[in-house]
C-alpha cells in the first residue's frame, strides 16, 4: 500500500480524511481537507471539482474504505490509504 500512497502524493493526491470532528482535532495531516464520511455524498460535486487523485484516510481504515468504494462508484480516481498516520509518514508536514 505504501507504494501506492507514494504514487498518488506524486500526483498531487488530495488527502481527505473523513474522521469526525473531534478525531480531527485530535490530529491531522496539514495539507489535508476534512470531510466527515457521512457528508461525503452531499460533496461528491466539490469533490470532483479538484480535479485530483485522492487518498481517503480515517482513524482504522474503515470509514476510509467506504468512501474509497462511494467515490470510485462516482468515477473519482481515490484509494485507501487506511489510518491516518500511514499516509502522514509520507507528507513534508509530519
Amino acid at each position: 500500500m505504501s507504494v501506492e500512497i507514494k504514487d498518488y502524493l506524486a500526483k498531487e493526491a488530495v488527502i481527505l480524511d473523513v474522521r469526525t470532528k473531534t478525531e480531527w482535532d485530535e490530529g491531522h495531516i496539514a495539507s489535508a481537507k476534512h470531510i466527515v464520511l457521512n457528508l461525503i455524498p452531499t460533496e461528491l460535486e466539490q469533490i470532483k471539482s479538484w480535479n485530483k487523485p485522492i487518498i481517503a484516510v480515517c482513524r482504522s481504515g474503515g470509514r476510509s474504505g467506504q468512501a474509497t468504494q462511494f467515490l470510485q462508484q462516482h468515477g473519482v480516481d481515490v484509494i485507501n490509504g487506511g489510518p491516518w498516520q500511514n499516509v502522514a509518514q509520507f507528507t513534508e508536514q509530519s
